[in-house]
């Protein structure tokens, strides 16, 4: 009788709050302890959460995600993680935002998960000021098993030359989410797929430091229709070789928002050929109306022909001071 009674009060808990019904079984189903949770406890953990800068609105999807959460105990557990959490915090509002992204992190031990996890990361060489921001960003670490999940992808870094008492840890601390991914079914094949366009272990340990995203995207998906596409606009694998180990993100860039309309402007407006891009890659970095389009239209003025380095690879300020610009300077 008692559990029917407690089952009836924390439905009105739910109901107050705008669940519907099938949301509240699918909360009973996953959190089999949600029955017998009083509903003053359950109102208190909520309005923990909200103190703590949690949106109300956000607040049925993180429940919904992980109902368990108010069946903890507030001052017991809810709290001394929550305030473990705020000391790795390194801008107002980052733990709510890391609970709001993986409520489960607060399921977790601060002294079986959270400090091992610490010094696991620290022994690598991770700066320990970034450590919180890293974790923050990425709370679904806090889940990871160090053996069996976080050691391989250590051990595959270690394999592309990156030391693991220092590289390492700035690879992980620089891109977090690259812990969510499997070395065998991601990161290696993707690896392959880089050494097989010419990259050298060099090139790959720059693009591991500079460009770790790229690193963990799918080869046959992202990155091969890229360089069909380079291939496509006359480069030859020699230069797709050399574009992609001087500029990484080329093969993550938009074919029709990025790469296609800068080699459009580069052939038509500028009148120069794909073969300059080889040896500047880093001109898919440059915004196409901020930097390309102003200072075409200003060296075309002056009839100043230039490299594609010498044109881009400064600032503003350096870049009119370098062809007599100083009319333009404001």
């Amino acid at each position: 009788m008692a559990t029917s009674c407690h089952s009836t009060s924390i439905m009105w808990f739910f109901k107050d709050r705008g669940f519907d019904d099938r949301g509240i079984r699918e909360m009973f189903h996953k959190c089999k302890r949600l029955e017998d949770v009083e509903r003053e406890k359950a109102s208190e953990n909520w309005e923990y959460l909200k103190s703590i800068g949690i949106q109300e609105r956000k607040l049925p999807a993180l429940v919904g995600k992980c109902p368990k959460i108010l069946t903890l105990d507030l001052h017991d557990k809810l709290i001394p993680v929550v305030q473990c959490l705020v000391t790795l915090e390194t801008k107002p509002k980052e733990v709510a935002s890391a609970i709001v992204k993986f409520p489960q992190i607060l399921l977790h031990s601060v002294e079986e998960k959270l400090c091992p996890l610490l010094a696991f990361f620290e022994a690598l060489g991770a700066p320990e000021k970034l450590l919180g921001k890293m974790i923050l960003l990425n709370p679904r670490i806090i889940s990871y098993s160090i053996e069996f999940k976080l050691s391989q992808i250590v051990d595959f870094l270690a394999s592309l030359g990156l030391s693991k008492d220092g590289m390492v840890g700035k690879v992980l601390v620089k891109h977090p989410f690259i812990m969510g991914y499997s070395v065998d079914k991601r990161l290696r094949p993707t690896s392959e797929f880089f050494k097989s366009l010419g990259l050298t272990e060099t090139h790959l340990q720059r693009l591991a430091i500079n460009f770790p995203e790229v690193l963990c995207r799918d080869a046959n998906k992202t990155l091969r229709p890229n360089v069909t596409y380079l291939e496509s606009c006359g480069f030859n694998s020699s230069q797709i070789a050399a574009l992609v180990a001087g500029y990484p993100p080329v093969l993550i860039k938009s074919v029709s928002n990025s790469l296609g309309p800068r080699i459009n402007f580069l052939a038509q407006v500028m009148g120069r050929q794909i073969s300059e891009i080889a040896d500047y890659p880093d001109f898919f970095r440059h915004g196409l109306k901020k930097r390309l389009e102003s200072r075409q239209k200003l060296l075309k003025q002056k009839h100043i022909h230039c490299s594609l380095s010498e044109m881009l690879n400064c600032n503003q300020k350096k870049f009119l001071l370098k062809f007599g610009l100083v009319d333009q300077l404001a």
